[in-house]
């Protein structure tokens, strides 16, 4: 996308270029903000500090990097002042699509002590907890190994109590002993994660144990899908909503989206929907504050060292 651009031009301040990179930008530059900043004027202010500081910097570019790192790490600097100025408490957190690496690791886990697994209420906390951060892990693994198959299946599983024989029909598998085999070695990976994250493994047992009697506390299907753990990345449901998305991927956003009626990705859809609309009139106040920068700095030029050393001192 950066071959797209004019280096040259940018850094002569030409207005069609600089209009061009806000046209190529701005909205995954907004996506970005939008993840981690909730207020909305907090959010175009970001976007507008984001370009008016490449217009200030573009002198100095390096052009071992592309023109996208470079606005992109403008973006992120812009982004970390303003939640270090106090706005982190308004919208502030993670999407799926973000790094989130050691996300899981970070969450709060309380060793149990034999004492505390008397306690019912508080047993069921802590496993509803794990089996949020272990169905989260599950997913992230096989959507990195894009083993979209797994996802699918499980979740039709989860949500819908589907038997075996439909899902064969409806993923193209290749028989019932497939789906049961996805089944089984979920679970059994589950049960690893459990002991992994758990310690020492007297939670696991637990919980074993409270579902043997007949318990309705834990549930896995309703964990995963109050805690969205399936969710895709906000990108992933943009590029299946402009038909840009295939395969695998495509078709188990289509099951999440329209056969499981998520709720959460449904009110990420409508935003995208409106997202050009709204970008539109983004576009018109930036261009007017950029054009006012691009002025400025050109006039800066103009004068020189001497112009402008002058003009001190005249003041």
């Amino acid at each position: 996308m950066s071959d797209e651009l004019d280096i040259d031009q940018l850094q002569a301040l030409d207005d069609g270029q600089w209009a061009r990179a806000e046209e190529l930008y701005s909205a995954r530059l907004m996506a970005y903000i939008s993840r981690r900043i909730g207020d909305p004027d907090m959010r175009e202010d970001v976007l507008q500090e984001t370009f008016l500081g490449a217009v200030r910097g573009i002198g100095r570019f390096d052009r071992a990097f592309q023109f996208e790192q470079y606005l992109f790490g403008i973006c992120r600097n812009r982004t970390i002042d303003q939640l270090r100025r106090g706005t982190r408490g308004k919208g502030f957190g993670y999407g799926a699509d973000e790094d989130e690496s050691g996300l899981f690791d970070a969450l709060p886990l309380v060793q149990p002590s034999p004492s505390s697994l008397v306690r019912r209420d508080d047993l069921v906390d802590r496993g509803n907890a794990l089996l949020a951060e272990i169905l989260a892990a599950w997913v992230a693994e096989n959507w990195a190994a894009q083993a979209f198959d797994r996802l699918c299946v499980m979740e039709a599983l989860l949500l819908a109590g589907r038997r075996n024989k439909d899902l064969v029909e409806a993923f193209g598998l290749r028989d019932e002993g497939v789906v049961a085999g996805i089944k089984f070695r979920a679970l059994k990976r589950l049960a690893a994660l459990a002991k992994e994250r758990e310690g020492g493994g007297d939670l696991t047992g637990a919980l074993a144990a409270l579902a043997a009697d007949g318990s309705s506390e834990l549930n896995i299907a309703a964990t995963w899908r109050s805690s969205g753990v399936s969710c895709p990345a906000r990108h992933w449901l943009a590029r299946w909503q402009n038909g840009a998305l295939d395969g695998g991927a495509a078709l188990f956003i289509k099951t999440h989206v329209q056969d499981h009626a998520c709720p959460a990705c449904g009110v990420v859809l409508e935003d995208l929907a409106q997202a050009p609309r709204d970008l539109q009139g983004l576009l018109g106040r930036l261009r007017a504050s950029q054009a006012q920068v691009l002025q400025s700095t050109r006039m800066h030029r103009e004068q020189g060292p001497e112009g402008r050393g002058q003009g001190s001192k005249e003041r």
